[in-house]
Parts: C-alpha cells; sequence; structure tokens
C-alpha cells in the first residue's frame, strides 16, 4: 500500500511572526488542501514558516499534524544560531512528544552547524536544507556526516541559479546521502538531466506549497515519463525510506556546544582573505 501514495515532501504550515513576505508571515493551508486532494496528493509533510521561535512554530505545527495524522508528517524547523545549545532539546521533543520525522534548516536563518548534524544522526532523522545556492557545503556535508541523509530542495537553489542546480547534481550522483527535491525548480531540462544522472532514488516530490501549486509541481513528476517503479520512489517510496530508520530514543550521545547561543562572525576562509584588512 505504501508504495501507492504519493506524499508532497515540502510544505509550510502556520504562522510566522514576521512581516516580510508570506514566508515569514502566514503559510494557511486551506487552498493548499483542496488542490492537493485534486491532485490525487495522498499525505504532506509539514514544517512551520520562517519564525524567530522555532520552539513555539514547531508546537503549532505539531498540532496541525495531530489534527490530521493519516494526512501529515511534520519536520522540525531550527535556526542555527538562535538555537544554539537547545537543538538536542528541540528535536527531542519534536521526536517523542510530536512525532516527528525530520528537520529542516534554511540559509536565510544561517548556515547549517555540526550541533544540529550530530542531533539528525543520533535520532536517524534526514534534515532538509535549503542552501540557497551554496552548493560548495554539500560537499562538506556528504564526506563528515556520510550516515545522515540531506535533502537539498530545489535542485539547491529556488532562486533558480542553475549553475548551483548542475553543481548539485555531480553531489546527487557521488554521495549515497545527498537528495534533492522537485520544489520549485522551473528548468525542466536540468529536473530531467538530475534523473537521468542520479537516479530517481536521489529525487522527491515536493511542491513548497501552500505558496506553489501542488498540483502544477505533481505535474513536472508526471511530465518525466518515467517508470512506474521510479515514478513511485520519486512520488513516495524514497521519503519512506528516509524515515523508516528513525529513532525515538537517540542512538548516540550528542556533545552540545559550549556556551550560550548568541550571534556568530561569518566564517572566513584564510586562503582568500587579507589577514591585514
Amino acid at each position: 500500500m505504501h508504495a501507492e501514495l504519493i506524499i508532497d515532501s515540502h510544505c509550510h504550515a502556520g504562522k510566522g511572526d514576521g512581516l516580510t513576505g508570506p514566508w515569514d508571515t502566514a503559510a494557511p493551508l486551506d487552498r493548499y488542501l483542496r488542490r492537493a486532494m485534486q491532485a490525487g496528493i495522498d499525505r504532506t509533510v509539514l514544517f512551520a514558516a520562517f519564525h524567530s521561535d522555532y520552539a513555539v512554530a514547531n508546537r503549532e505545527v505539531a498540532r496541525i499534524v495531530a489534527s490530521r495524522p493519516d494526512r501529515f508528517y511534520g519536520f522540525a524547523f531550527v535556526h542555527p544560531i538562535h538555537d544554539r545549545g537547545r537543538v538536542y532539546s528541540l528535536i527531542r521533543a519534536a521526536v517523542q512528544r510530536y512525532g516527528f520525522c525530520g528537520i529542516k534548516v534554511h540559509r536565510h536563518d544561517a548556515r547549517i552547524t555540526r550541533e544540529i548534524c550530530a542531533v539528525a544522526r543520533a535520532f536517524v532523522l534526514p534534515v532538509l536544507y535549503d542552501v540557497m545556492g551554496e552548493v560548495s557545503v554539500v560537499e562538506l556535508l556528504a564526506t563528515e556526516y556520510p550516515d545522515v541523509s540531506f535533502i537539498i530542495p530545489h535542485l539547491g537553489s529556488f532562486g533558480d541559479d542553475w549553475k548551483a542546480q548542475v553543481a548539485l547534481i555531480d553531489h546527487l550522483v557521488r554521495h549515497p546521502n545527498i537528495y534533492t527535491d522537485t520544489s520549485g525548480i522551473r528548468r525542466f531540462d536540468v529536473l530531467e538531466q538530475a534523473v537521468e544522472r542520479a537516479g530517481a532514488k536521489k529525487i522527491l516530490f515536493g511542491s513548497d506549497g501552500p505558496w506553489l501549486h501542488p498540483g502544477v509541481e505533481l505535474a513536472k513528476v508526471r511530465a518525466l515519463h518515467l517508470s512506474r517503479t521510479d515514478e513511485q520512489l520519486v512520488l513516495g517510496g524514497n521519503f519512506l525510506r528516509l524515515i523508516a530508520r528513525v529513532h525515538r530514543e537517540p542512538a548516540l550521545r550528542v556533545a552540545l556546544p559550549i556556551g550560550a547561543a548568541g550571534a556568530q562572525p561569518a566564517p572566513i576562509d584564510p586562503w582568500t582573505s587579507d589577514p591585514y584588512a
């Protein structure tokens, strides 16, 4: 039965606490759910809109997931800087209390940290990390944490950065723990190339709802004209495989960072920066 499910692996839900745009203001699901039902989408992975306190935002998503547990999965959103030192407690609550099965991180907030990766490793959780075109970090994630599965959405760039998207395909091909999703990819030839080179086993269907139409995003997958087996991998099988090993209790001890949370200086490349600047 599971093999036939269509699962949208990328959808926001709940209220943000900003007023910059829809992404940090509100992610209502009413129209999304009607559209998803019309498109034949069975289940959806939810995570918060941008928020200044993801403990609050994750609780709201948890209430939505709990209202329809047969319809929704939950991922916990974390902020690499604001949540420094409490990532373990946030994720433990998300997994044990809310039944969540993954972690969401966004470069818009800050760059992903070892703390987040270590917690993901302990609970065997997939991490959906939007790199916003900074594809080079994927090489480090893949090699430093080979036992953590990373989903890099939008083929590396929602902003339609062709260079970043093409570069990510190489990581998909070379690294077993690197995946992508189909959400927001506008250059169809690049998506087709990703499937041809990396295989359907590395691609997850996602819509980036509720702001993108899930039926339109699903049509892109249909347009790939995959075999039935490969299409089912993209539409749900790959996601189910990634969450199948999630641990409700940590499999490993997590070393927490020393010091209180707070802003940190941007990393400096010692080979290109001017030490006298």
